[in-house]
C-alpha cells in the first residue's frame, strides 16, 4: 500500500526536537508532507533562523520517515517560526512569566517569577555540591558525577553558580553558547548533561567584578529565564565558602541537598565544615561528603596518601553523614578537566571512574530522600 500522510505522522511523532524534547508533532514544527510516489518531501518549521541543531533534526526526521514500507527518497526542508507562533510555542513549554508578575519576591521566588524547583511538586532533586575552600576539585567532582548520574538513566542539568570562577563548559568540553528563544535559554547538553553558566557570556579571561545583587540577579535568571524541563536532577557547582551566593541559593531552592566535597587534609575539612554548618543555619540538609585526592596509586601499586588521610570520613562523622567516596588521584582526571573530556566518559573503568558511579547510585537510590520543605527562609 502506498505510504499517506498520517503514516508519515505517526513515524514523526517520536521524533523530539534535540533541546526541547518533546516531539516536534506535538511542538507543530511539522507544516507541511508532500509524497510523491516513494519520495516524501516534509517541511519542518524551526523554532529560530539558524537553528544550531538545524542538521540533528534533518537526521532524525530523514531516519524516522526512511523507516517506512514504501520510502525509498526523504527530503526535508525548513521554515522558521513567526514571532506568533514561536510565543504560543515558549509558553506550553515553558509557562507564562507574566502570569505571575506583580507579586512580591518571596522564599522559593524569583522578582515576581515562581522558581519551578522550589515547588513541592517539583520532582527535580537539587545537588548543591559545596568546599570551604578553592582547590579541593569540587568542580570536577560536579562534572563526573553529572555525567554519572546520566549514565544511570536519569535527566541531569547542571548550574555553574561559581560566577567568578566558571568552569563548567570547559570541564564538561561544551563548545556551544545556549539557545536563545526570544527570553528563554535553551541550554547545551552533552554526556546527557545539559548545563548553563556564567563561561557562556564572558571570556575565560575576564573577570566577572559584581556585589550581591547582580549575583542574586543571575541566579535568578538561570532559574528562571533557563528552559530545564524538570530534569531528575540538578546538579550545582556552588563557589567556595559560604557569602552571597550560596545565601540566595538557599533562598530560591530551599528543598535543596548539600554534598561536601573535601581533601583527605585534616586542616581542608575543618574549613569545608563551614559550609556544611551555613547550610544547617538555613535548614539546608546536608546528606553527605566527599573526599577528593584520597590518595596516588603509583607504577608499583602502592596508595600514597599524598594529602594525608581520614579527613572525609571525620567529617563525615561530625555532619553525622555518610562518607560516599573517597576519589584517588589520578593524572587523566586532571586532564580531562583541562581537555574537557571528564574521565569517566574516556576511562569508566578507572579507579576515579568507579567511585563516581558508586557515588552517583549511592545518591540516587540510598539517598533518595523524604523531602522536607521549608516555607520560610530561617536563620538559625
Amino acid at each position: 500500500m502506498a505510504v499517506t500522510s498520517d503514516d508519515v505522522v505517526d513515524a514523526l511523532r517520536p521524533v523530539e526536537d534535540p533541546e526541547l524534547h518533546r516531539s516536534i508533532v506535538d511542538l507543530e514544527m511539522v507544516r507541511s508532507i508532500d509524497i510523491d510516489g516513494p519520495s516524501v518531501t516534509v517541511l519542518i518549521a524551526l523554532t529560530i533562523p539558524g537553528c544550531p541543531l538545524k542538521a540533528e533534526i534533518d537526521s532524525r526526521v530523514r531516519g524516522a520517515v526512511m523507516e517506512l514500507d514504501g520510502v525509498d527518497a526523504v527530503t526535508v526542508e525548513f521554515t522558521s517560526m513567526t514571532d506568533e507562533e514561536r510565543a504560543v510555542l515558549l509558553e506550553s513549554v515553558h509557562g507564562n512569566p507574566a502570569a505571575s508578575a506583580g507579586s512580591q519576591p518571596a522564599h522559593g521566588h524569583a522578582e515576581g517569577r515562581a522558581i519551578r524547583f522550589a515547588d513541592p511538586d517539583c520532582p527535580t532533586r537539587v545537588l548543591l555540591i559545596a568546599s570551604g575552600k578553592g582547590g579541593v576539585g569540587k568542580s570536577s567532582v560536579t562534572a563526573n558525577l553529572s555525567i554519572a548520574l546520566a549514565a544511570r538513566g536519569k535527566s541531569v542539568a547542571v548550574i555553574d553558580a561559581d560566577v567568578w570562577g566558571f568552569s563548567m563548559p570547559r570541564m564538561l568540553g561544551i563548545d556551544r553558547a545556549p539557545t536563545v528563544i526570544d527570553d528563554m535559554l535553551i541550554p547545551p547538553e552533552i554526556h546527557g548533561v545539559r548545563a548553563i553558566s556564567m563561561g557562556f557570556f564572558a571570556k575565560e579571561d575576564q573577570p566577572v567584578i559584581w556585589r550581591g545583587p547582580m549575583l542574586h540577579k543571575a541566579l535568578e535568571q538561570f532559574l528562571t529565564d533557563v528552559y530545564w524541563d524538570d530534569p531528575d536532577y540538578l546538579v550545582i557547582d556552588l563557589p567556595p565558602g559560604t557569602g552571597d551566593i550560596s545565601l540566595s541559593i538557599a533562598q530560591f531552592l530551599p528543598r535543596s541537598e548539600l554534598y561536601v566535597v573535601t581533601t583527605p587534609q585534616p586542616a581542608a575539612q575543618r574549613v569545608a565544615q563551614r559550609s556544611a554548618f551555613m547550610a544547617e543555619q538555613v535548614n539546608i540538609d546536608v546528606r553527605g561528603v566527599i573526599e577528593n585526592m584520597s590518595w596516588f596509586i603509583a607504577d608499583d601499586g602502592k596508595r600514597y596518601p599524598l594529602f594525608g588521610s581520614g579527613g572525609g570520613a571525620e567529617l563525615a562523622d561530625r555532619l553525622d553523614v555518610p562518607l560516599l567516596g573517597q576519589i584517588p588521584l589520578e593524572v587523566a582526571l586532571r586532564e580531562g578537566s583541562d581537555s574537557g573530556k571528564p574521565i569517566v566518559v574516556t576511562e569508566p573503568d578507572s579507579a576515579a571512574s568507579l567511585q563516581f558511579f558508586s557515588i552517583a547510585e549511592r545518591i540516587d537510590v540510598e539517598l533518595a530522600p523524604t523531602r522536607r520543605y521549608h516555607p520560610e527562609l530561617t536563620i538559625r
